[in-house]
């Protein structure tokens, strides 16, 4: 009860109520066992959640179904014992009906007088374009049509560039006000994007997804799935097909 009076703060409540009218952006506060003390409208949304009352009390994984609610509860014990932040992780999370977002997540920790962790507080934005398609440069819109096309495993940051025909810092900072991701995030993006499209739409083995997505073998292609998600692309394929919104 100490670190929950310590926690709902007039300051706490006030970027509530701020939040609450950010659209694209699921903010939250969390105590020390990681548990919601606030959340925002878009959090809500997020989850299919009417109310604040839904989600305040519990976490991430007892509001979001089978191993996808694991990830962010993971998340927050390693932030709550190390007191080190998460800064912009790029992940994919779920959006009722069962419409998958990708978000840069983004979890600081929360410490008292003496220095010592008692809660979380952070936010996840979706992953949006942030200008017009025609504002994109054309021969990076032409690169990034080529890359997006084949996936193929050479592909880099400093491929892009190269294909681009623009210096490797241009290409960062243009991507980065276009999409809001690293070079390296969009190219992560765009291969397990690819990758959930296919588990989800076809029957492919695992192996030959991986891939086709430009992945040099199996288990590679499962560890950076796992880290996105939260689950293996096994999982991921088995849950999304047994859950029905």
């Amino acid at each position: 009860m100490d670190t929950l009076r310590k926690l709902t703060t007039v300051p706490i409540a006030a970027l509530e109520q701020l939040f609450d009218q950010v659209p694209d952006v699921a903010f939250f506060v969390k105590d020390c066992h990681g548990k919601y003390v606030a959340v925002n409208h878009s959090l809500l949304a997020r989850h299919g959640l009417s109310s604040k009352q839904e989600a305040v009390g519990k976490c991430p994984a007892d509001i979001c179904s089978g191993d996808f609610g694991k990830l962010p509860s993971e998340q927050d014990r390693q932030v709550l014992s190390s007191g080190i932040p998460i800064m912009d992780r790029l992940e994919m999370q779920w959006e009722m009906p069962g419409r998958p977002v990708w978000c840069l997540t983004t979890k600081v920790p929360l410490k008292d007088d003496n220095g010592q962790t008692i809660g979380i507080i952070g936010f996840s934005r979706d992953v949006r374009m942030a200008v017009a398609p025609s504002a994109v440069p054309k021969t990076l819109a032409r690169a990034l049509e080529q890359f997006e096309r084949g996936l193929p495993s050479e592909a880099s940051p400093s491929w892009l560039a190269k294909l681009a025909k623009m210096p490797n810092h241009r290409v960062a900072r243009t991507m980065k006000l276009i999409f809001g991701l690293t070079p390296t995030q969009y190219i992560a993006k765009s291969r397990l994007g690819k990758a959930s499209s296919l588990l989800l739409q076809t029957d492919k083995p695992i192996s030959d997804i991986a891939q086709i997505c430009g992945y040099f073998d199996h288990s590679a292609f499962s560890r950076a799935f796992k880290k996105a998600t939260g689950t293996s692309p096994i999982e991921f394929r088995r849950q999304r097909k047994q859950v029905a919104y």
